[in-house]
């Protein structure tokens, strides 16, 4: 059954505001850049940016995808910004940041699906800030082996592609994607190159059962997936997958336990967790951890 309660009081964050956002925010501007933070209405987004860290999104804002719990804009995109590498470096040397995420909207348009600039936003923030860590979310390249290798050749710290929900509701949401594939992402990362820490994310709250979540977690250890994301899904409007359950924080943390249990090195697992959430704490902790 569909929720219509008003959000329960473990979800409700304050305003963002704050030198530090502020600042962030007119950078962006000023380099022409895009954040998942803003496109996704990240209920983060105000400490994240106070904390001075952000998940810059890069190959433009338009999707090609029409994912139904998804805020980011769907449609034709036009033209490919070579120049955007450069300025992503630029802007993570601006800030001294120590930890960069960078993601994409589907480019199923271009050839390689936009490896060619992942490869490059590492390479160039490696180059000008090597002591960044750089986490990447990728889309599927549409299970293009090569364009994946091109990624992970550039020696990102952290890979990471969202699962998103279990195998049941996955066509419902991701008409456009496969969740066979997205495992098949994961696993090949890992036979690329063992020595990189592998991530997955999901959202509950779109109809899928208990169990369902776990047999999830299943499937992303049986591809040595090092590292999980779960949040609560939070609908963006009424066009969008209605919310069927609001978790509460208790249940959450018993997703993070059942998680430890199959061997995850790290879980963050709450309400307002996302992608990218402490993303450079959950890297330490995998790094901190033997290899399975």
């Amino acid at each position: 059954m569909t929720t219509t309660r008003r959000l329960p009081v473990w979800l409700k964050v304050k305003m963002p505001g704050g030198p530090n956002y502020s600042n962030l925010k007119k950078l962006m501007r000023q380099e022409g850049l895009h954040t998942v933070c803003e496109e996704a209405r990240c209920p983060n987004i105000g400490e994240c940016w106070e904390r001075e860290t952000a998940t810059f999104m890069i190959l433009g804002d338009t999707c090609t995808r029409a994912c139904t719990y998804c805020a980011v804009k769907t449609g034709k995109p036009t033209g490919l910004d070579l120049e955007e590498p450069l300025r992503l470096a630029q802007t993570v040397e601006k800030l001294q940041l120590k930890y960069a995420v960078i993601t994409s909207v589907n480019r199923d348009d271009l050839a390689d699906g936009g490896a060619f600039i992942f490869s490059q936003c590492i390479t160039q923030i490696k180059k000008r800030t090597p002591r960044c860590k750089v986490e990447v979310l990728t889309p599927d390249f549409q299970g293009d082996i090569k364009a994946l290798k091109s990624v992970i050749d550039s020696g990102p710290d952290t890979f990471n592609h969202n699962i998103e929900t279990v195998r049941r509701v996955f066509p419902r949401i991701r008409a456009k994607g496969d969740y066979d594939l997205s495992l098949d992402v994961l696993a090949n990362a890992k036979l690329i190159n063992p020595e990189c820490v592998t991530k997955s994310g999901m959202m509950v709250g779109l109809g899928e059962t208990f169990e369902e979540i776990i047999d999830t977690m299943k499937d992303l250890r049986r591809v040595n997936c090092d590292l999980m994301t779960i949040g609560q899904y939070l609908r963006p409007s009424v066009k969008h997958s209605p919310i069927s359950k609001w978790y509460t924080p208790q249940e959450f943390e018993e997703l993070k336990d059942e998680g430890e249990n199959l061997g995850f090195k790290h879980i963050a697992s709450g309400p307002l967790v996302r992608s990218s959430y402490h993303a450079d704490e959950q890297h330490t902790a995998a790094t901190l951890l033997p290899t399975n």
